[in-house]
């Protein structure tokens, strides 16, 4: 299933209008950024795991933020627009995808582990 980049970032945005306002109060120095494919470094991320990179958080997440945290640049969020292309075949999966990843990449910014995500459907 294929999306034009700006239907990519209009779903991105849908998924984020749908968290709750408490967490979303609570988000700071965060960026979320958008890209069509995961370059090496980000693939080197997975720790062996197989199959596609959708989403990479990368930063401190706030449970391990301390009093010393400051003057740091933003934490970021990046959904990947091909892999989620490659494993949804229709329009609806496609945008039900891409909100699972926004919530699974803002739930490590929470300090959530793959692990606590995944048996919750993220």
């Amino acid at each position: 299933m294929r999306m034009t980049d700006d239907e990519f970032a209009a779903a991105v945005e849908e998924a984020l209008d749908s968290i709750p306002e408490r967490f979303r109060e609570v988000l700071d120095n965060v960026g979320i950024a958008m890209a069509d494919e995961p370059n090496e470094r980000e693939l080197a991320s997975m720790c062996g795991s197989h199959g596609e990179l959708l989403g990479l958080y990368e930063g401190v997440p706030i449970t391990q933020r301390t009093t010393s945290y400051g003057g740091v640049m933003p934490d970021i969020i990046t959904i990947f627009k091909g892999p989620h292309e490659r494993v949804c075949s229709t329009r609806q999966q496609l945008v039900r995808q891409i909100g699972i990843t926004v919530i699974h990449e803002i739930g490590h910014y929470f300090g959530l582990d793959d692990d606590y995500l995944h048996s919750h459907g993220y």
